[in-house]
């Protein structure tokens, strides 16, 4: 099923896609091309009346990064009634800051793929990848 999204903010996240902070490229390059599980990611997509970093319809998850603004009370505020929002249509959302995945990658990288193995429906993956879920393509 499509998620609702305002029209006036295609042109905002496309720019926003071409400029990426380091901690979302560095996450991106984990999560395009179907990495995980076969299903597919979608980079600072709108979904109601936001931009969110990354989006799974296959498995209903967002996944926002965080830089150092969201700790503050304000950010906080609007970030929990933004999680709100997404989840009232059904999605999950998972919240990591920059620092976790420029620093902690591994730990963030199989926090996702659970979230993804839990919210994609029996029967729909077409089958899972062999070897370790993050190994497609060279390697580093």
């Amino acid at each position: 099923m499509m998620q609702p999204y305002k029209p006036t903010l295609k042109p905002f996240s496309r720019t926003l896609r071409s400029n990426l902070t380091d901690a979302e490229q560095l996450l991106w390059s984990k999560l395009c091309r179907k990495q995980i599980l076969d299903v597919q990611f979608y980079r600072q997509k709108p979904l109601a009346n936001y931009i969110v970093d990354f989006y799974c319809a296959a498995a209903n998850l967002v996944i926002e990064l965080d830089g150092s603004q969201h700790f503050e009370p304000d950010h906080q505020a609007s970030d929990a009634e933004r999680d709100r929002k997404l989840e009232s249509l059904g999605l999950r959302v998972l919240r990591f800051d920059n620092r976790q995945v420029m620093q902690e990658l591994d730990a963030v990288m199989r926090v996702i793929f659970e979230a993804v193995e839990k919210g994609i429906p029996l029967g729909i993956p077409s089958e899972i990848p062999p070897g370790p879920p993050f190994s497609k393509g060279g390697g580093v």
